[in-house]
Formats: structure tokens, C-alpha cells, sequence
């Protein structure tokens, strides 16, 4: 155990949770990146190299997702600030949180963050290099502070089942992890099943990363993230071949000769980096009447010009922030209901969404994740 000089703001804010037992033991966990992680759990501060690491924390601890979070980095309130003021409004007290730059930007600062004392600090997956390259593995290893690696974003078909049980391990919430990831693997059947039995002629399919938010077109998904999320919900991802590894770029002309037969774009709120941009809006009880009219703005650029799926109406809109959270498996409901109508007349994803809110999540659910041209 490590003594910890916490502060009685803090301490009453975050609310300690009389589940949580008052010894630790020192556990081994190996994190996504295969390094052994000797660590004091369960887990009684933490610090979270990215704020939207609380969507997988709340799914491990609906009451009191905060309890044991001692700083965090700055992103959530603009890069989703919905679900940043809901949490807000609920645990208010999350103002007083310590906040951090990024560690690929170079802005993190190691010491604020040693004297914070925490028990382990989390880290994304695409941190790694900026991590190792400034020595900062090493450095906290010397105050007897362990970094772990998690990933939602860069290979979340493939590592968010294994993240999830990492942190459940160091929460002492192992059931919980479990519990989530049996959800999420059955939400996924209900679409690969169907798409077995019936194997229906699969569309292409292009999934344009943040559409609007700048005036260049057209970045998007490798074979992982959404691109492989529209291939499970029985798609081609049209930039499969074009990308080599998670994101890159496609050019409007590679759009236009594809001829895509689906057009799905991610979107936000995102006035806190571009503020009155031309991103679709959608999210956490976002107005969906604007999203629609901001999607079909989108469809009037260069590298849409004659595409199918435009002439369709089949363009779509859901929420960014799917590709950096275990509840990508809403996304592939979703996404499987455009692609084939006809064979998911039955699935509702938002009542997914609103069960996984239910069990798993401290917020109430509020619609507004996804919107579409096809909608009346």
C-alpha cells in the first residue's frame, strides 16, 4: 500500500464507495501492448490519460464512476460535451478534477502527475510512442507509479474485450466485466447470425471519419474501428484497400469512382474545436432535425458528385465517439439496419443502447446518436 495525501476536497467529492474494500494487494496484469503491470488493486486513484476513459470506467461503476479518478486529461468537454455536462451535472464535483494535456502532444505533465500519487495510470494504446520516446514509463517506475495500456480506438474489434477485463481486474469488478462483455458479445450475434443464415449481397460502403469538420476530404477508416464495424454489420468497407492501418485518407476522386453503394459519417458537437463547422451534431440528446439538415449539406460537396448512395438517400450520420468506447456494438446494430432494411425490420439498437444504460451506466438515456436521409 502507498500512502496517499489526498485532500478532503477532493476526498468528499469523489465520494468513497463502502463496496470497495480498504486493503490492496499487489496484482499482475498484462495490458494490451503484452507488458507485465505489477499494480496495488483494487484501484484507489487513478489518473486517466484521456477524459472519454470514462465511458468504459462508468460501464464498470455505475454508481460512483469518479470515486477513485484523480486527474484526468482535458478532451471530454469538447470532444463530446454533451455527455461531459450530463456527468457534470450529476457529479458536479468533477470541476475540481485535475486535468492533463495529451501525451502524444507532448502537453502531459509527469509531475503533477507524480504528485498526485495515484495507484496507476491509464493510457490509449496510441500514446505508446510518445510514452516511450519521453521516458516516462521509466520515470514513474522510480516514484512507484505503473502505466497500463488500454484500447477502445486503434483495434477495438480485437482489443476491447481484453481491455475490458484489464480494468475490471484492476477495479476489483471482474463480474461487472464480464457481465458487459457477454452483453456486448450477444448485441453483436444478433446481427452476425442473421447475416450467416441469409448471406445477402453485401454494399460498399463508405465511412467518412468527421465529415465537416474541416474543409478536406475525405478521411476515414482502415480494416479496423468503423471500417471493420460496417463489414461485421454486413458491408465492404470501400477504404479497406486504400488505408493500411486504422485511419488515413482517401481523395474525393477515389469516392466518385467507387461509386459507393451506403455513405456513413461519423459526427459531433465539436464547437470547442471548430466552432459553427459543418460536422453533423449528433449525440447525447442532439437535435436530430439539425443533424439531418447539416448531413444533407455534406451530400453537396465535389467528392459525393453523382455517388449512388447520395442519389439513394442512403447517407447516414452516427456518433464519433462509437470508435473509442466498448459500445461499439450499438454502432453495428445501427449500421446493419441501413446496410439491410429488410433483415433487421426487428432490431431496435436504441433499445440496446437504452438497456445498456440501464444496467451498466450512471446517465439516463437520451437519444440523438444517429440520423439519416432515409428518415422522415
Amino acid at each position: 500500500m502507498r500512502f496517499t495525501g489526498r485532500s478532503t476536497v477532493l476526498a468528499m467529492a469523489l465520494v468513497v464507495s463502502t463496496a470497495w474494500p480498504t486493503l490492496a494487494d499487489e496484482i499482475t496484469v498484462t495490458d494490451v501492448t503484452g507488458r507485465e503491470v505489477q499494480v496495488d488493486a483494487p484501484v484507489k486513484h487513478m489518473i486517466l490519460g484521456e477524459g472519454r476513459q470514462i465511458y468504459f470506467l462508468a460501464a464498470l461503476d455505475k454508481e460512483a464512476p469518479f470515486q477513485h479518478v484523480v486527474g484526468w486529461r482535458d478532451d471530454l468537454a469538447k470532444a463530446d460535451p454533451e455527455s461531459y455536462e450530463a456527468y457534470l451535472a450529476k457529479y458536479p464535483d468533477i470541476a475540481k478534477l485535475p486535468t492533463f494535456g495529451g501525451m502524444k502532444e507532448g502537453t502531459f505533465d509527469i509531475e503533477q502527475a507524480v504528485a498526485l500519487k495515484p495507484d496507476v495510470i491509464l493510457m490509449n494504446i496510441d500514446a505508446k510512442t510518445a510514452t516511450e520516446e519521453s521516458g516516462y514509463i521509466e520515470k514513474l517506475a522510480k516514484v512507484g507509479i505503473p502505466l497500463v495500456y488500454v484500447d477502445f480506438r486503434e483495434k477495438p474489434m480485437e482489443n476491447t474485450e481484453p481491455s475490458m477485463r484489464i480494468m475490471g481486474k484492476l477495479m476489483g469488478k471482474e463480474g461487472v466485466a464480464e457481465e458487459f462483455i457477454k452483453f456486448r458479445a450477444d448485441a453483436i450475434k444478433r446481427v452476425t447470425d442473421v447475416l450467416e443464415k441469409e448471406n445477402p449481397k453485401k454494399p460498399l460502403v463508405f465511412v467518412e471519419r468527421a465529415g465537416g469538420y474541416s474543409d478536406d476530404c475525405c478521411m476515414s477508416f482502415g480494416n479496423e474501428n468503423f471500417g471493420k464495424m460496417a463489414e461485421i454489420a454486413g458491408g465492404i468497407n470501400m477504404a479497406k484497400d486504400i488505408i493500411p492501418g486504422t485511419f488515413g485518407t482517401v481523395n474525393p476522386e477515389q469516392v466518385i469512382a467507387s461509386n459507393p453503394d451506403q455513405i456513413i459519417i461519423t459526427g459531433g458537437n465539436w464547437d470547442g474545436y471548430v466552432p459553427g463547422g459543418d460536422w453533423v451534431g449528433v449525440g447525447y440528446g442532439a437535435d436530430l432535425k439539425e443533424a439531418r439538415r447539416k448531413l444533407e449539406n455534406l451530400t453537396k460537396r465535389p467528392a459525393f458528385t453523382g455517388v449512388k448512395a447520395v442519389e439513394d438517400g442512403n447517407v447516414h450520420a452516427i456518433w464519433h465517439q462509437f470508435y473509442n468506447n466498448p459500445y461499439q456494438f450499438v454502432a453495428i446494430q445501427e449500421i446493419a439496419k441501413w446496410l439491410h432494411p429488410e433483415l433487421f425490420e426487428d432490431l431496435d439498437p436504441e433499445a440496446t443502447f437504452k438497456e445498456l444504460h440501464a444496467r451498466f451506466l450512471p446517465l439516463e438515456y437520451k437519444p440523438g446518436y444517429f440520423v439519416s436521409l432515409r428518415d422522415e
